[in-house]
């Protein structure tokens, strides 16, 4: 099973450009999470013969947010949301059930650049948390996407410049290690303990992306149980389309 999470940064777009099309024919995963969708279901046309099971969680706010999951097999369930009222607006969190995991795309909410929504991005990680040992009293979970923070100073490049800067707080970075305390993994880091120069998003700005000068905030984590079952796990820097680019994980 290959697990593919990519925030596009606008699905109408990467469709336009041929850019989605192109990175499913090539790594064919089996599930794919996207994030930051900014658009609804009706306002695209999907051509994705392989991947007949949809699901998606839009924003209330046209344009804005939005998650969704393709999948070539159709999963047990499917759910939307975190069972908080004012968390589930934006469609941040779109969730399908196998028979052995539960699947999450998940797009955090970003504390913006003067903080200002820090003390909502605490709660929400407070309450994403809670979701998420929810489900894992029942099966293992794989979540995946955009969580907006570098959880280590290797997780970005210039780490001294940026600390206290949105993404790189303590507090941000508190909450990452709160899911690694509650027994999820970080699936990169497991077989990648010391890699440098891993990320998965560039500034849009003074060629970032080709100078490498990025940060790693797209993430795959598992439960526990499910560590023998890894395969692999990749950033694949390699595939343009968004200022983001996937990050895959394959488990037997």
């Amino acid at each position: 099973m290959l697990i593919a999470a990519w925030n596009v940064n606008g699905i109408r777009a990467v469709l336009r450009r041929g850019d989605l099309q192109s990175f499913l024919a090539k790594f064919k995963p089996d599930v794919l999470c996207l994030q930051e969708t900014k658009a609804s279901p009706e306002q695209v046309e999907l051509d994705l013969p392989d991947y007949p099971h949809r699901y998606w969680n839009s924003a209330e706010k046209k344009g804005y947010s939005g998650t969704a999951i393709f999948c070539k097999t159709e999963p047990l369930s499917s759910s939307v949301d975190i069972g908080v009222a004012h968390h589930d607006r934006e469609g941040r969190v779109t969730t399908v059930e196998f028979r052995d995991y539960y699947v999450v795309s998940v797009y955090v909410p970003n504390s913006k650049q003067d903080l200002s929504r820090l003390d909502d991005r605490q709660d929400w990680d407070r309450c994403f948390l809670d979701f998420l040992n929810r489900l894992q009293a029942k099966k293992p979970v794989v979540f995946c996407g955009d969580f907006n923070v570098a959880h280590q100073e290797i997780d970005l490049a210039r780490p001294k410049q940026n600390v206290g800067e949105h993404g790189f707080t303590d507090e941000e970075r508190a909450g990452f290690r709160a899911m690694l305390a509650a027994a999820f993994v970080d699936t990169f880091r497991h077989f990648y303990p010391d890699k440098t120069e891993a990320y998965t998003w560039w500034k849009q700005i003074s060629n970032a992306r080709a100078r490498n000068v990025g940060w790693r905030i797209d993430y795959v984590m598992v439960s526990q149980p499910l560590v023998p079952r890894l395969k692999s796990a990749a950033i694949l820097a390699d595939v343009y389309g968004s200022d983001h680019c996937p990050v895959t994980v394959e488990l037997s």
